[in-house]
């Protein structure tokens, strides 16, 4: 499932919804930062079983670019559920691979699509409106994988996903706003490779967003 498409479904899913609900599609991006994991790839046919240690780089604002898009209904002022896509990205710093392994990598999105709560604090006097927020999913990640003859290369469902949230928003106008918070995710990935074999990561990944939303 590409995340062009994931974003499509998130879209239609909020243009679906009553039209007297309250309803918050938003769209982010930011700086996104990686903790190092542990590798590890079992019963393939050509490529070595290991447990590697990986240092990881997010690079967040390298095409594609680190961004997410969520569609938020308001049950009340205070209290709201949706769904959140993240492209998130993990690459291998220099160095962290073996040399027979040439390729070792989730650049076209280590992507979540999460169920999130919400919970709006009581506005600031400035109109500031701190937030806090999680939720679970799964992890559907591109999965790269390159070494002798094997050549992994596509999306897939790898796994369960789980987020949390802690922002404030501050209004622009009735309908718009922008928006700033720290999101952590974690992804529990086992992915399929070509060859027959596996490669399976827990990976944390963590961000500083920025972003604008639109009220209707």
């Amino acid at each position: 499932m590409k995340p062009i498409l994931i974003s499509t479904v998130l879209v239609m899913s909020a243009i679906a919804m009553p039209a007297s609900a309250e309803l918050e599609l938003s769209f982010y991006g930011g700086y996104q930062a990686d903790t190092s994991s542990e590798v590890t790839i079992r019963g393939d046919d050509v490529v070595a079983d290991r447990d590697l240690e990986i240092d990881w780089a997010a690079k967040p604002f390298t095409a594609p670019p680190y961004y997410g898009i969520r569609v938020t209904k308001w049950q009340t002022p205070t209290l709201g559920f949706g769904l959140d896509f993240t492209h998130n990205k993990v690459y291998p710093k220099d160095g962290e691979l073996p040399a027979d392994i040439d390729r070792l990598e989730f650049t076209d999105g280590l992507n979540t699509l999460t169920v999130n709560g919400y919970y709006r604090f009581e506005s600031l006097e400035n109109g500031l409106t701190p937030y806090v927020g999680g939720g679970l999913g799964i992890s559907v990640p591109h999965v790269e994988l390159e070494s002798g003859t094997s050549r992994t290369h596509g999306f897939q469902v790898t796994g369960p996903a789980a987020t949390v949230i802690a922002g404030a928003s501050f209004p622009i106008d009735d309908q718009w706003s922008v928006f700033g918070e720290y999101k952590s995710t974690f992804t529990s990935n086992e992915g399929d490779l070509d060859t027959g074999g596996t490669v399976s990561s827990d990976i944390i990944t963590n961000a500083i967003n920025i972003g604008v939303s639109f009220n209707f």
